[in-house]
């Protein structure tokens, strides 16, 4: 069991606020991802369910147990961070086994635990290297199998895959994304990739300036924005704002994602000069410059060819368009 409850959490540094009263529940063996810009305080609020920053207020439960004020080391969690604080003098065995060692664990339970993080993680042929001898990818899965043997009811990562190349974040993400599968754990993932985040999670957070702006499963947020920050903030290339009124739209603002875009060289609603393409062989995006609204992105799919400079005309799926007030809210 690891069902996690925060009840109007919240961290202030001095006179800055940090995290603004978030309520927030994870469900038993739900993957969780965090998502924001730099400084909404995603990391902040990681640590403090970690305990390594006391919460301002509010309370903090998982499952039946107040653990608000409990120590890190009585909250049955573990925590991956973006370096992988490896031990340089100890072998993969002994990095990935010191924890139940420190909790007095048997000669052969620790041994088990071993072998079977290790199996997960496919790291048995390293088990005798000491982290030098290892790349990235290898110390962050030794990290992750730091975590797996102490069998936590949660796991906390920060940004684990940050630090790695981009085939390694791939394989990795496929590992991490399979151990979930295999444990069946609750885990709460912190990152600012998008992929990681539409890939990973069962349910994403975005977060604001310390605040909650929405909860959803990946397709629902991207499908079912509630605002122009979610809007804006899920999918890459993010959405175009363009301004309603010139487009005889609902409210002040119409969003439209780069993929219901139209483009034709000879009439549509909205007219424009190329201003880059980026041919990326499964696709080509068609960036856009108009007078009113600013620079537009165009997302085809395959290869598609364009001048720079030459005139183009858009036009926006009628039925994928979403429309925001002044405020930014959504009018649906």
């Amino acid at each position: 069991m690891g069902a996690l409850s925060l009840t109007k959490i919240t961290k202030s540094f001095g006179p800055v606020d940090v995290i603004k009263g978030v309520d927030l529940t994870v469900n038993d063996g739900e993957f969780c991802v965090f998502v924001g810009p730099s400084g909404c305080g995603k990391s902040t609020l990681l640590r403090i369910i970690a305990g390594l920053e006391d919460a301002t207020s509010g309370t903090m439960r998982i499952d039946d147990a107040d653990i608000t004020n409990a120590p890190p080391s009585k909250r049955e969690i573990a925590m991956v961070f973006q370096s992988y604080a490896l031990y340089p003098h100890l072998t993969v065995r002994g990095n990935m086994a010191l924890a139940l060692k420190q909790a007095g664990a048997s000669k052969a339970d620790i041994e088990a635990a071993v072998q079977r993080a290790s199996s997960m993680l496919s790291l048995d042929k390293l088990l005798e290297r000491r982290p030098a001898e290892l790349s990235g990818g290898q110390r962050q899965r030794v990290a992750i199998g730091r975590a797996v043997v102490r069998t936590p009811k949660l796991f906390l990562f920060d940004e684990p895959l940050s630090n790695l190349d981009a085939a390694l974040r791939v394989n990795t993400r496929i590992e991490i994304a399979r151990l979930h599968r295999d444990l069946k754990a609750t885990m709460i993932y912190v990152t600012h990739d998008q992929v990681e985040a539409m890939t990973l999670a069962d349910r994403i957070v975005v977060l604001n300036a310390g605040r909650i702006e929405q909860v959803g499963a990946p397709m629902e947020l991207y499908n079912d924005p509630d605002n122009v920050f979610v809007a804006g903030f899920i999918g890459s290339p993010q959405m175009n704002f363009l301004k309603g009124a010139l487009l005889n739209g609902r409210g002040e603002t119409l969003g439209i994602r780069p993929e219901h875009l139209a483009i034709n060289r000879s009439q549509g609603q909205i007219s424009g000069t190329v201003s880059h393409v980026e041919h990326l062989g499964g696709e080509t995006l068609v960036y856009v410059r108009n007078a009113e609204h600013g620079l537009v992105t165009v997302r085809l799919f395959g290869e598609h060819k364009f001048e720079v400079d030459e005139t183009v005309h858009l036009t926006p799926d009628p039925s994928r368009c979403y429309h925001f007030d002044k405020d930014g809210k959504r009018i649906r």
